[in-house]
């Protein structure tokens, strides 16, 4: 018997399969292969098609199924992870009434600015633990405000998860951790935010049902079958954004425990039962998956760098190399700070950790007569890598005390230079194991099932190695200070 799961992203969505008894991955897949479209009409706009995301999702079940030969039958349960923050609109008779307003699209951060400001910075901090910001209320106003013909159909809004588990199981629900990142969800009351339902006129009718984010969450209805080529009646057991779900994916549930995540962008992602607002401006905290309302107050404290792998892929693009391996031993031929030489790697957008200030990617200290790609390439590992640093400073300061940090095994974590420079200045060990989004979520049905023992059991045959902490930090400090030096020059 096997488990699959489905990992929703803005590039595309992969799929993958478990097996039910041990939790080994049987395979993963992803569709499209190539980027899904992305439509940016305006600047600073991003939108996808839900229809698009339904597409590639029965495609990769069918491709994945017939790639391993499973027949629907074995397959005993479905988890979901899927892209943060979008805004999904249905009508009554569940049609999508326009393109999703996608994580990454900000045209609703003066919204959020104001919403912030009116209905106050502490009650914010206090019940929402974070400005409402460019996240899902403040989009669905942007549509009440700008397209009121569309607004004025709207049924149900849905995060892009609760619709792919709507298309599915034709049944409108979400989930406490969903409401909690689209900044609904008030912690001090531990209910639907009144605040901000009644700040932008929205009606509680708008929010679908609640359901836990572990157990079962509808069964494939017979459209979805069909469409799928799922088996009717097979449950939908686990929903949660990608961030949760890459958490989860790394056994990470406890106070002290630290998902990192180095991908086209960085991400930080501490556990904690701490609901300390002091940087809520720069971290954004939300209900982890085993959130437990009225009972377990597990806070996922999210800090995320935009300039990170993104950067690394455009160093690879207009150098002269042939691959990151090569731009790896290039760099491995420098000494740890680079000569001087500092990549300040923010070239992606405004930065939150920044104070949302857009400073872009600076090259300092270069000598045209002594430094050459090897230092680029050098300059930029540990760029990316004091960003992180520079972030995990952050987090402390916001309660966070780190007991194990873990990552995932097909990102810059792979790069020694970078997870070492990390795990040296930090003194703390890094785990690497070798899981995905995708197998995560097929995992977690376990945890609907059958508890978190056998959930983490999964994990013992996925450590891949330990990154540990040099005893001698002194280059390591050095190199963070110059880096360090230079960044707040830029920014004051």
């Amino acid at each position: 018997m096997y488990y699959l799961g489905i990992d929703l992203g803005s590039s595309s969505v992969k799929v993958a399969l478990v097996e039910a008894n041990t939790g080994k991955s049987i395979g993963v897949i992803q569709e499209p292969e190539e980027e899904m479209s992305m439509y940016a009409p305006e600047k600073g706009w991003a939108e996808q098609k839900p229809e698009d995301w339904w597409n590639f999702v029965c495609k990769g079940i069918k491709k994945i199924k017939k790639n391993h030969n499973i027949p629907k039958k074995e397959i005993v349960g479905i988890g979901i992870a899927y892209q943060m923050h979008g805004l999904v609109l249905l009508d009554e008779n569940g049609e999508p009434l326009r393109k999703s307003i996608i994580w990454c699209d900000s045209r609703a951060v003066e919204i959020g600015n104001k919403a912030y400001d009116e209905i106050g910075h502490e009650k914010c901090d206090v019940h929402l633990l974070n400005s409402p910001a460019n996240f899902t209320a403040s989009k669905l106003r942007w549509v009440k405000d700008n397209e009121k013909g569309t607004y004025e159909k709207v049924f149900k809004f849905m995060l892009p998860g609760d619709f792919i588990a709507y298309k599915l199981s034709n049944t409108m629900n979400t989930t406490i951790s969903g409401l909690s990142e689209g900044i609904f969800w008030d912690f001090k009351q531990d209910t639907i935010s009144n605040s901000v339902l009644e700040h932008h006129g929205f009606s509680q009718n708008l929010i679908p049902e609640l359901v836990e984010t572990f157990g079962n969450q509808g069964t494939v209805s017979k459209q979805g079958a069909a469409e799928s080529e799922l088996l009717e009646g097979t449950p939908i057991f686990y929903r949660a954004g990608d961030q949760p779900n890459n958490a989860l994916a790394l056994n990470v549930f406890h106070p002290g425990e630290v998902a990192a995540t180095g991908g086209t962008s960085g991400v930080v992602y501490a556990v904690t039962d701490n609901l300390s607002v002091k940087e809520s401006s720069r971290v954004n905290n939300f209900a982890h998956v085993n959130y437990e309302r009225g009972h377990l107050k597990r806070i996922g404290k999210l800090l995320c760098i935009n300039g990170a792998g993104i950067q690394y892929r455009w160093l690879l693009n207009n150098l002269a190399v042939s691959s990151y391996e090569e731009m790896n031993k290039l760099a491995s031929k420098v000494e740890v700070g680079s000569d001087g030489v500092c990549v300040i790697p923010f070239g992606n957008g405004a930065e939150r950790m920044l104070l949302n200030q857009e400073i872009g990617t600076r090259i300092v200290n270069l000598n045209l007569n002594r430094h050459s790609k090897a230092h680029i390439c050098r300059a930029t590992l540990e760029g990316i890598a004091f960003s992180f640093v520079y972030g995990i400073e952050i987090m402390k300061s916001d309660g966070i005390n780190a007991k194990v940090i873990r990552a995932g095994n097909d990102n810059l974590f792979r790069s020694e230079i970078f997870a070492n420079t990390i795990a040296t200045l930090i003194q703390q060990e890094i785990e690497i194991y070798n899981t995905t989004g995708a197998v995560g979520a097929a995992r977690a049905c376990a945890i609907a099932r059958d508890g978190y023992d056998i959930f983490s059991s999964y994990m013992k045959n996925d450590h891949v190695m330990t990154f540990m902490p040099f005893k001698d930090k002194m280059q390591y400090q050095e190199a963070y200070k110059n880096w360090k030096k230079e960044l707040e020059l830029i920014i004051n």
